[in-house]
């Protein structure tokens, strides 16, 4: 297969990507802690860069920072407006170990910082200043992931270019550990119940205050064993679940309210940016039909560089 949509195997580095999603936890939490709200919680996210996966600029008190996770190279990298640097390496470790000289790191950058130490959307963790695990790093396994994130966010960021209405960036979660790219209709939704395990109701309340219609890639859990690309729309509209969408690889979850499609149909698919593509607008398509969005005033074509859009 094309080495860009390498093999993600779950079983095989499920303690890795445990470990990693904990350290990203506390990389986004330190964002979080200095960061003016933004709607829908896009403060707070990550960002998939060339190397990794970076916070972009902070606004620190008095100084501007930046973390970034450079998963080719098995570094953390901390850096300062002052010209200031640090580095801390990414291996086998504890998360006590971990928080520890972030915290240490931060504060000889001029940044003391106190974050909530209890991770979010992991029911049950351990705090991360009591987690004493030593927890596996496989640097091999996580450059396959990055390389698999570069690939999707590449094909999110073309199908983001054919909507003109409010939508996210292509961005990473850290507590769900996702790559997600979200379209709003413009209208207001209904307040959502909340009750997601380990996330406060106040913030899935404002995440969901609008009517949307969300995409994502998330590389597997205990619950789902294996890497996934989904799709649904909040509120769900009368029949969103029967709709027809491509590749035909494609179901939807009852349980789960969602679309999936697996990684492997995509990456074995003769062309998988195409079939990735179909199924974001196939999704899509199906949210904003059945919803009644306004769709000629929300879309556009395509982007391609160096050609303006034509208005």
């Amino acid at each position: 297969m094309n080495d860009a949509w390498p093999e993600l195997d779950w079983p095989s580095w499920r303690e890795t990507a445990q470990h990693l999603h904990l350290m990203t936890q506390v990389v986004g939490k330190v964002r979080l802690a200095h960061s003016p709200w933004l709607n829908h919680g896009w403060q707070v996210a990550l960002y998939p860069t060339a190397r990794g996966l970076g916070t972009g600029p902070i606004p620190a008190p008095g100084v501007t920072i930046q973390i970034d996770f450079d998963l080719i190279g098995d570094m953390l990298s901390l850096a300062s407006d002052c010209g200031e640097t640090r580095t801390l390496a990414l291996r086998t470790g504890t998360m006590a170990g971990f928080h520890g000289a972030i915290m240490e790191a931060l504060a000889e950058l001029g940044v003391p910082t106190r974050i909530n130490v209890t991770p979010n959307e992991l029911p049950g963790a351990y705090p991360f200043t009591e987690d004493f695990a030593e927890r596996p790093y496989d640097g091999d396994a996580v450059r396959r992931f990055h390389r698999a994130l570069l690939s999707v966010s590449r094909v999110f960021a073309r199908y983001r270019t054919g909507f003109l209405g409010k939508s996210s960036p292509v961005h990473f979660f850290w507590g769900s550990f996702d790559l997600a790219e979200t379209r709003f209709s413009g209208r207001a939704a209904p307040r959502h119940p909340g009750g997601f395990p380990g996330l406060p109701d106040a913030v899935t309340c404002e995440a969901y205050s609008h009517e949307e219609a969300s995409a994502g890639f998330w590389p597997g859990s205990d619950a789902y064993p294996k890497p996934a690309f989904y799709a649904y729309s909040y509120p769900a509209p009368e029949g969103y679940g029967a709709a027809r969408v491509s590749p035909e690889a494609a179901a939807f979850s009852v349980e789960m309210g969602e679309w999936l499609l697996d990684y492997d149909a995509v990456r074995t698919a003769a062309d998988p940016d195409a079939a990735l593509l179909a199924f974001l607008q196939s999704t899509y398509d199906a949210a904003a039909d059945l919803g009644g969005w306004d769709r000629a005033a929300l879309e556009c074509p395509i982007g391609h560089p160096r050609v303006p859009r034509v208005v």
